[in-house]
């Protein structure tokens, strides 16, 4: 259930330390949205086309929530159009809603704002927990997704809740094959970003561009085949532990078939943690597919100093070692990107470079470039 006229709760985020208060910028929003609050996307009297639909929280649109919006859009091919708000709910598209495109009217993602407050561990009203999948914010599974303009965020906290063990939150989930998210913003703590498939065996291919990513622990993680590219990736300071490592910042489990995992991409890592408290990544293999073989690479990308830089990588699980895993760097520069252990950091060539590209990742599929403002 949505509750759109509620100013949006950052519900003791201030409390989690003031690095992660101020790194997930929830920034307050208008009591009064402007007087064409779908800005040049047209409205409900002038569409853009009959596919395209309008959501407003004060009442100017088609609906006043992006669920009902998303419910009514059945089939292929329609717009959502989202006016600048707060919206309090989860949002569920499924696998029939294919070719959907979401935009933020304003073209600013701070203004439009998916957002709620589930954890794995949250009680279910029937009974249970929601678990991981279920505590996303917002799901998407249909093919040829597009979003542009739009902050998806968890904004559950472990110190509101010290009695539930399963922290992770998830802000999207997104499974879709050909899905794409342009100046898009991610905020959480732990598991923010879920890019993954349907199912073991099926490709998923995604590209975020110019997105903007925060947490703590494995906060870009999942199965899918997904480009990063021009990407900012925060880590939190966390008031809840005294040693490092805070947390990781990605978190692959691509299936051993799949050539192709996650390429960061002319990216940069930003931390509001200690120097050194965070791990780049660590290989995630799942317990319903343990012949997962993660892959990553992370090229040309700025690594600031909050990145562990004499061992950037470590293991999820002692059986499946990093080491043993498809994880790799090329020219990647900043404090956290110092190679003073070789071992602990592979590095591809010059011609191992030549086939990770987003070009190589994304195959025949060539997503629209949006320009960065």
């Amino acid at each position: 259930m949505s509750s759109p006229h509620l100013p949006l709760s950052r519900r003791g985020f201030l409390l989690a330390g003031a690095g992660a208060g101020a790194a997930l910028g929830l920034a307050a929003l208008p009591a009064h949205a402007s007087g064409r609050p779908f800005g040049r996307y047209g409205s409900p009297e002038r569409r853009l086309t009959p596919q395209t639909l309008y959501v407003d929280p004060y009442g100017r649109g088609d609906f006043t929530t992006v669920q009902a919006a998303v419910t009514a859009a059945t089939g292929s091919g329609w717009t959502l159009v989202l006016a600048p708000g707060v919206y309090r709910e989860t949002v569920a598209a499924d696998t029939t809603r294919t070719e959907a495109t979401w935009i933020g009217a304003s073209e600013n993602p701070r203004d439009v704002v998916i957002v709620y407050d589930k954890a794995a561990g949250t009680p279910k009203p029937g009974g249970g927990t929601y678990g991981t999948t279920g505590s996303a914010t917002a799901t998407v599974q249909g093919d040829g997704f597009t979003a542009r303009w739009i902050t998806f965020a968890n904004d559950w906290l472990r110190a509101d809740h010290p009695d539930i063990s399963g922290t992770q939150a998830v802000a999207l989930k997104v499974q879709g094959d050909r899905s794409a998210f342009h100046h898009c913003r991610f905020l959480g703590h732990q598991d923010t970003l879920y890019a993954d498939s349907t199912a073991l065996g099926v490709l998923a291919r995604q590209y975020f561009a110019h997105c903007y990513v925060e947490g703590d622990v494995d906060f870009v993680f999942g199965r899918a085949t997904a480009v990063y590219e021009g990407c900012h990736f925060r880590t939190l300071d966390r008031g809840d532990l005294a040693t490092a490592p805070y947390g990781f910042v990605l978190a692959p489990s691509t299936a051993g078939a799949n050539p192709r995992g996650y390429l960061v991409t002319r990216g940069r890592v930003s931390s509001a943690a200690p120097d050194a408290f965070y791990k780049l990544a660590r290989p995630w293999v799942p317990s319903s597919d343990t012949t997962a073989r993660p892959s990553l690479v992370v090229r040309d990308t700025v690594l600031g100093p909050g990145i562990d830089a004499v061992a950037p990588y470590t293991d999820m699980s002692a059986s499946f070692p990093w080491q043993s895993m498809r994880f790799a760097e090329y020219r990647n520069t900043g404090p956290g990107a110092v190679v003073s252990v070789p071992e602990n950091r592979p590095q591809l060539t010059d011609a191992e470079a030549d086939s990770h590209t987003p070009a190589t990742y994304l195959g025949d599929w060539k997503p629209q470039r949006i320009p960065f403002p």
